[in-house]
Parts: C-alpha cells; sequence; structure tokens
C-alpha cells in the first residue's frame, strides 16, 4: 500500500460562502456513488478540525468549520471529530473504506479553504461591484489512485467485478473442432468491448478454467460441439452458475455487465 508515485484525482472549486454546502452536497454525491459502484457503501466520515500549526483566524476557523459540519448535516452524514487533524489552511471530512479484512483506509476528502485564495489574489465580482475573496473547495474521491487500485485488489481477493476486470471473458474450445467458432464468439464479443482472451491450449478443459479463474478472468464461454452446431455458448462464471444462451443474448447480457453505467441510462 506504500506508493512510489502519487497520482491524486484533486479538484479545487472557488465558490461563494453561500454556495459551500452545495458543492461539498455534490461532492459526497459523487462519492457515494463511486463508492457504492466499486463495493463500499457505507463510508466512515471524520471532521478534522484545526490544527495547532494553522494560517487564517480564529474567527475564519470558526466559521469553515461550522460550514462543513452543517453541510454534512444537511448532507445526512454522522460523523467522528478529529481535532487537530484538518490542514493548516482548513478543516475537511475525511472519508474512510474498510476492506473485508476490516482494515480502514482514508480515502475521499473535501476541505474548505480561506487561506489559499488569499495568498492566490483570487477574486470575483460581487453584486455590489466589489472584489471578494472566495472560498476554496479541495475535494479528491479516491486520494491516491494507485493505493486505491490495491485497495480493490486486498478487498476483493483479486476477483473484481465483471466491469472492471482487466480480462472480462476466456473463451474455451473444448477441442480444436471448435476452434473456428471459438475464433468468432471472440470477435463478436469484442466488438462490443467485451475483454476476451482465447485459452485454446492442449491442456485439458477443466484445467483452462481453473487458470482463467486463477487468473481472476470472472466469466469462462465453454464451447463443445453441441454449442458450435447450435450457435450457443456455455457461460461458466467463477461462482460456478452456469447458463446456455444463444451468442446473441450472451454477447447482450456480457455487454450490459462490462456497461452497468450505460446500461442504466437506457
Amino acid at each position: 500500500m506504500r506508493t512510489r508515485g502519487f497520482e491524486q484525482d484533486d479538484a479545487h472549486v472557488f465558490c461563494r460562502e453561500e454556495h459551500v454546502a452545495g458543492e461539498v452536497a455534490r461532492f459526497v454525491a459523487l462519492l457515494s456513488e463511486v463508492y457504492a459502484a466499486l463495493g463500499f457503501p457505507e463510508p466512515e466520515v471524520a471532521l478534522s478540525t484545526r490544527p495547532e500549526a494553522r494560517a487564517g483566524s480564529d474567527a475564519l476557523w470558526d466559521w469553515a468549520e461550522e460550514a462543513l459540519a452543517d453541510a454534512a448535516r444537511q448532507w445526512g452524514l454522522s460523523f467522528n471529530v478529529q481535532p487537530g487533524e484538518g490542514a493548516f489552511y482548513g478543516p475537511k471530512l475525511d472519508f474512510a473504506l474498510r476492506d473485508r479484512l476490516g482494515r480502514s483506509w482514508q480515502c475521499g476528502t473535501v476541505q474548505l479553504d480561506t487561506v489559499l485564495p488569499n495568498r492566490l489574489d483570487a477574486s470575483y465580482v460581487g453584486p455590489d461591484g466589489n472584489r471578494i475573496i472566495p472560498v476554496m473547495v479541495h475535494h479528491a474521491v479516491f486520494g491516491s489512485i494507485c493505493r486505491f487500485i490495491a485497495i480493490l485488489l486486498e478487498h476483493y481477493s483479486g476477483a473484481l467485478p465483471f466491469w472492471l476486470s482487466p480480462d472480462q471473458v476466456a473463451v474455451a474450445p473444448i477441442s480444436q473442432d471448435q476452434a473456428d467458432y471459438a475464433a468468432d464468439v471472440r470477435e463478436a464479443l469484442e466488438a462490443q468491448n467485451i475483454r476476451t482472451v482465447l485459452l485454446d491450449g492442449a491442456e485439458t478443459l477443466s484445467r483452462r478454467i481453473v487458470a482463467a479463474y486463477e487468473m481472476s478472468i470472472p466469466v469462462v464461454a465453454v464451447l463443445g460441439r453441441r454449442e458450435a452446431e447450435q450457435k450457443t455458448v456455455s457461460l461458466r462464471e467463477r461462482t460456478g452458475d452456469v447458463a446456455v444462451l444463444s451468442l446473441k443474448d450472451a454477447t447482450t447480457l456480457l455487454w450490459q455487465r462490462a456497461h452497468p453505467a450505460q446500461n442504466s441510462r437506457k
């Protein structure tokens, strides 16, 4: 979990004070959707308050801490307070994910910053024509993207959700007699942007299926004489479930699993 590089999905939003609650709510909605899709529906939330070494006046900190706490409550978040754990420029909400081993990983964060906009000499023209210093909202859903990928791999023991798996389907013909049909099945799946590999080696079918699951490929498409004659596919899940479908229906089903966001919009 120690990263050699640090790539962060960092964002900075300049806004008015009265827009803080809306911006925090927008971010929390995004974070909640992403975490739920990845299998973490209930992150743990903490409000980190002013550290001893900080910039800005106590009055600004009083406002920022209360504004962030109010925004969290408006969204319905319950949170623990972490005294002194805020950034030097402002308080923050930290979102931690608990993996299958019970370990907690702090990932997402949203921070209020009333210090850096002033140092950047940032301003906007208010309704009265005067220049006003905005508030900056820092936020990140993942934090370190590389570490988040490691968390996912640990949490799922390498068995990632179908849509996230690097290889999604392994096509396994029982014998070389089905080689041509196996090529057609692979081509049909790849035409729908389903990541597919062909396991047509000399090993037994059972050994190739085991190899596919060892590579964390979630679905194996087994093709025998009957499948080749009837233009069907026997889909075997790593859970042990088996379904025999026409190639068209199998392709549609797997496309839906490979593209859940597009499918939900239809």
